[in-house]
């Protein structure tokens, strides 16, 4: 006899692994090495009855049982499957305020016996206790790896500020807490007024999580294009057997422009292996839906939230008033290549940094990642993001329209009636 848990552990079987689709891979519920995304869907939340799974198991001979679900963004919590033990903490550099309370931060996640990273020479000047001091490990990002190493991140900064902290983690990020001490501060939610609270919240796992879409980005220079292996399967442990392959994971956007040259940038735009169009214009930015509010917004594409699975394809001045900014399906992968014909070559920045030329031949190959980016949020994914709206981008802020005196507004309208009529009358007596 075929029992339930027979089922429970197809459908276990079939949701872990990783698919592709239009609505993009299944992203990875591992963040880092100790926390994990906590998800209300489960078996019984499936409208599938006994009866229709025997059903699927006699008609198949082969038995392929998959089960989608969309999973409410708004369940999305933090888990701890085990206790955290190792923080980093990053602070924006070359900012006064920030001192004090970097120092504030440090002695905090001492005191519930966190040990830390933090980067070369930011506490060389510090007064800190011999506690805090043998708690603490110094870190230099170009040269050590801390994705396996890392629990937990504070930030203390701007939306730069946590951009940096994702390109420290390639694969799997751990939850990011991210205190607002910088400039705009659009991806920053908390207030560093709050700071105890909301670190005792994170670590009890009592928080929401936004899981902000990356895109990985894969470079192959000329002759190799064709022989890059699959972004998912580099994403998952392989390499390339070539130095020279290049590969990022970016937040906001990559964007693709002509460099020092005055001419056009001409690129070829190619969707799932597909050509689909010659881009002439000073650009080409692709956005996650994170940064929809960034760079894109400001060349004129709709700001999404950062739950949407999508990928955005945005020209920068193109030289064709027809070329509008288009939204894609999250699981496509998009390849770009300078045009044959083309009288320059291209550059590509991933979030800003990075800045890597692109000669005729080479390719820039760029998908969802399966790891995003777990940021804690304040009050919730929308509260959040309306937030940041209204209070960054000052969204559809405008002095509002008075109201009309409605007694007035009355006689007037009245009267204007009466003289309409009137004139009618001498027209049609005239006529």
């Amino acid at each position: 006899m075929v029992t339930m848990s027979f089922f429970t552990y197809l459908y276990n079987l079939s949701t872990s692994r990783k698919s592709k689709s239009l609505y993009g891979v299944n992203p990875s519920t591992q963040l880092g090495p100790k926390a994990a995304l906590c998800q209300d869907a489960t078996l019984s939340a499936v409208d599938i009855s006994f009866n229709s799974c025997w059903h699927a198991l006699l008609t198949y001979q082969c038995y392929v049982f998959t089960v989608s679900t969309i999973q409410d963004p708004s369940s999305q919590k933090l888990k701890w499957c085990k206790a955290p033990i190792n923080a980093l903490v990053i602070r924006k550099p070359g900012d006064r305020e920030v001192d004090k309370v970097y120092k504030e931060v440090i002695e905090l996640l001492v005191s519930k016996n966190l040990r830390l990273y933090v980067e070369e020479k930011t506490v060389d000047d510090m007064e800190l206790s011999a506690q805090c001091v043998s708690m603490l490990t110094q870190y230099n990002g170009e040269r050590d790896n801390l994705s396996d190493k890392v629990d937990f991140i504070v930030t203390l900064g701007g939306d730069g500020t946590l951009i940096h902290a994702s390109s420290l983690f390639q694969n799997s990020v751990p939850p990011i807490l991210a205190f607002n001490m910088g400039s705009l501060g659009f991806l920053t939610p908390f207030d560093v007024d709050g700071m105890g609270s909301a670190v005792d919240k994170a670590l009890a796992g009592e928080m929401s999580l936004t899981l902000r879409t990356r895109l990985k980005c894969v470079i192959g220079q000329k002759n190799e294009s064709d022989c890059v292996p699959h972004i998912k399967d580099l994403e998952n442990g392989q390499t390339h057997k070539s130095s020279r392959l290049a590969s990022y994971s970016v937040v906001n956007e990559v964007v693709i422009d002509r460099g020092p040259s005055p001419y056009l940038c001409h690129i070829e735009l190619y969707v799932d292996r597909r050509h689909i169009t010659s881009v002439q214009g000073d650009g080409l930015i692709i956005s996650t839906p994170t940064g929809s509010t960034a760079y894109a917004a400001a060349a004129g594409a709709s700001m999404m939230h950062p739950s949407v699975p999508a990928i955005l394809v945005v020209p920068v001045c193109a030289h064709s008033l027809s070329f509008r900014p288009i939204v894609l399906p999250a699981g496509v992968e998009i390849t770009i290549m300078v045009s044959p014909d083309a009288r320059n070559t291209a550059w590509a920045a991933f979030d800003g940094r990075c800045r890597t030329e692109l000669k005729h031949g080479d390719s820039l190959r760029i998908t969802t990642s399966i790891y995003p980016l777990p940021s804690l949020c304040k009050r919730g994914q929308l509260e959040d993001w309306f937030g940041s709206l209204a209070e960054c981008l000052n969204w559809n802020v405008r002095k509002s329209q008075k109201a009309l005196d409605l007694e007035l507004h009355s006689n007037t309208t009245t009267t204007n009636s009466s003289a309409s009529l009137d004139s009618l009358a001498d027209e049609l007596t005239l006529t």
